[in-house]
């Protein structure tokens, strides 16, 4: 016996915080009644579970990809616009589901799993699991412009954590947050009159894209990327 959204987190549909919510939203059906009730028990076993009509079951395989995501391509579900959708870029037979986001007009690191787990600890906000990006901006970098931007600026209604930058070339800043608000690094520069032109996700923890091309992923351990992420 399990908990339905430990379930669906085995079975590489999302993570176990993300499960919640596809529950709440009625996607999950157990035998054919919806699943409307979060910490419902199932049997694993025998029950059949559906999310959006499709049934589902544990991966007893787990993987760990890095892809280096291009721009154009979205990371939440497939949508009525038919845009492009990082999965289509993975030819594995697992089932697997990005940790996180990028937006669509973001490059870089994404990293796409079937372990529901190792998901909602890379994503849980007590990790403060460190993200850099390299952010090509318009507008005058000065010195002031880059300590507000470490000591943290208002954005949304709440001042952003400390975080680290560095200026690597001509409108060109290196920003590592913990966080994972959504549109951070853009809301962020614009508090400080900056417009961000191009973003890239360089590196998650200390795992970084290893030369991976644009476009292309690599598989990796269970062992190597935690270490990588969590040290």
């Amino acid at each position: 016996m399990i908990r339905l959204n430990k379930f669906l987190a085995m079975s590489g549909v999302c993570s176990r915080r993300m499960a919640d919510k596809y529950i709440e939203d009625g996607k999950v059906s157990i035998n054919g009644n919806v699943a409307s009730e979060l910490g419902t028990i199932i049997n694993e076993e025998k029950d059949i579970v559906k999310v959006d009509g499709k049934c589902v079951k544990i991966e007893k395989k787990k993987v760990y990809i890095v892809l280096n995501k291009p721009a154009g391509y979205i990371t939440t579900s497939k949508e009525q616009f038919g845009r492009p959708y990082i999965l289509d870029l993975i030819k594995e037979k697992e089932r697997v589901f990005p940790v996180g986001r990028l937006d669509m007009d973001t490059e870089g690191l994404i990293i796409l799993t079937n372990d529901g787990d190792f998901a909602n600890d890379m994503m849980h906000p007590s990790k403060k699991v460190n993200k850099t990006y390299v952010a090509k901006v318009m507008g005058k970098i000065t010195e002031d412009k880059i300590r507000k931007l470490e000591k943290g600026v208002l954005i949304d209604g709440y001042v952003t954590a400390e975080a680290k930058v560095r200026l690597l070339e001509k409108q060109t800043l290196e920003i590592t947050i913990h966080e994972g608000k959504n549109r951070q690094i853009k809301k962020m520069a614009r508090a400080v009159g900056l417009r961000v032109e191009k973003l890239k996700r360089t590196k998650i923890g200390n795992l970084d894209l290893e030369k991976i091309p644009v476009g292309k992923y690599k598989l990796m351990s269970e062992k190597m990327i935690k270490e990588k992420i969590f040290g």
